[in-house]
């Protein structure tokens, strides 16, 4: 073997020298510069790590590492060059540009998969709605794929039958009102303060002209067939989208806990406890708040009927199922729903919107400080001003949705305030 002392040190240490350059390592001091690397480990070409037969007290130098290049590499592939500058403008310019193209590209992305997006909320939702029932049956010793299947084909039930109750009527009155939407135009058009504008305005005969240029328009003509073409579009997508809700509501409640876990797990461990109490918390005010909101909007929409059917007002059954769906809009929908009802029973007799409207003012009292506290008891504390202002909020982003979230989304933020922000600030 080569004699240790015939190994060309200075090439060695200009080597070590280049290698700290490159890699920006602080020079070591001249003594410890000049001293010759460690000895091999014991046992390689010796007991002790020296070359049998030589000099006990000469080290052998350690072989290079792998991942350093040698002076042939280094010379094939060049010197390695400083680090760039990141304090530079012309590198702080490009990085903050690519940042800005990035948002931009992230921006158009999620306006293109906005109606995908919907579709995922609207599914979680039910999902956290319907969540509690499955897990009631499972308690009751129920798999969760049983548990599943029941709550599903109880929906699909329920469906059923309020289809069966609602529709016919729904249709037949409806059929009525556009058969009497010229009556009621007769009617309109007959009354003291039309007249009297109309004697003073000519507005009925400029009405007149103006609906017959429109009828004679073939523009206007093509227009409305348009018009009917997107509405039955958008029917269809509708339906579409419907149905894939309930498919992936259907996913996500049999997978739910797998779901939730794969979620937890991107938790940092440390915070992993407290992210999971704080996450179950909020999904359950929001499952038990979907579920109360529904049972309040059930209740008025039958007691509306009720009440309707008693009195004479027409067409109790497609107002009773309008007034159930504005229910469900928080704060405002039960006030829209009332509006509407006396609105129609005024057309038929003003003294039917009398009673209408004092039913609704005592039916507000009553939800409002009875139905709705016994309901809601468990479910959401939300502040009257914090609801109000969500919901406006949520309607202006995200229209009738945006409304029906928005009062569980003000909730776990006021959980999170409360659990999280205020500990907080006491503790400093």
């Amino acid at each position: 073997m080569t004699d240790i002392r015939r190994i060309p040190w200075d090439r060695y240490r200009e080597f070590r020298t280049r290698q700290r350059e490159a890699l920006g390592v602080p020079r070591r001091p001249a003594a410890e510069e000049s001293r010759p690397p460690p000895s091999a480990t014991p046992g390689e070409d010796g007991p002790s790590g020296t070359e049998p037969g030589g000099d006990s007290g000469a080290q052998r130098p350690a072989s290079p590492r792998l991942d350093q290049p040698t002076d042939a590499g280094a010379a094939r592939f060049g010197r390695a060059g400083q680090p760039l500058n990141r304090f530079s403008p012309l590198y702080i310019g490009f990085v903050g540009a690519i940042g800005v193209m990035l948002a931009i590209l992230l921006s158009r992305v999620v306006a293109k998969l906005a109606t995908t997006l919907t579709i995922l909320v609207v599914a979680f939702f039910l999902t956290l709605a319907l969540n509690p029932i499955v897990e009631w049956l499972i308690h009751r010793n129920l798999r969760r794929s049983q548990a599943v299947a029941a709550v599903f084909a109880g929906l699909l039930v329920v469906g059923a039958l309020v289809g069966l109750l609602v529709m016919p009527p729904v249709l037949r009155e409806g059929g009525a009102l556009m058969q009497n939407t010229p009556d009621y135009v007769d009617r309109l058009l007959n009354s003291s303060l039309v007249q009297k504008l109309d004697k003073n305005y000519d507005i009925v005969d400029k009405l007149q002209t103006e609906i017959n240029d429109r009828i004679t328009d073939g523009t206007f003509v093509g227009r409305v067939f348009g018009g009917v073409l997107g509405a039955g579009k958008a029917l269809v997508n509708g339906v579409f989208q419907a149905f894939t809700i309930l498919i992936l509501t259907l996913y996500f409640l049999a997978t739910f806990p797998r779901v939730k876990q794969s979620a937890f797990a991107m938790v940092p461990l440390s915070r992993r406890a407290r992210f999971t109490l704080l996450a179950e918390e909020i999904m359950r005010r929001t499952g038990a708040y979907a579920i109360g909101q529904a049972a309040v909007a059930t209740i008025n929409a039958v007691l509306s009927y009720i009440m309707m059917a008693l009195v004479g007002i027409p067409y109790a059954a497609v107002l009773a199922v309008l007034v159930g769906l504005l229910g469900l809009i928080p704060m405002v929908g039960a006030t829209i729903g009332a509006v509407l009802v006396a609105t129609v029973a005024f057309f038929d007799e003003p003294r039917k919107a009398i009673i209408a409207g004092v039913y609704y003012l005592i039916y507000q009292q009553l939800e409002n400080y009875v139905i709705a506290p016994r309901i809601m008891a468990r479910t959401v504390s939300v502040p009257g001003a914090v609801t109000v202002v969500a919901a406006l909020a949520g309607g202006t982003l995200l229209g009738v949705l945006g409304a029906l979230l928005a009062v569980p989304v003000a909730a776990g933020l006021l959980l999170l305030y409360e659990e999280v922000l205020l500990p907080r600030q006491k503790a400093h």
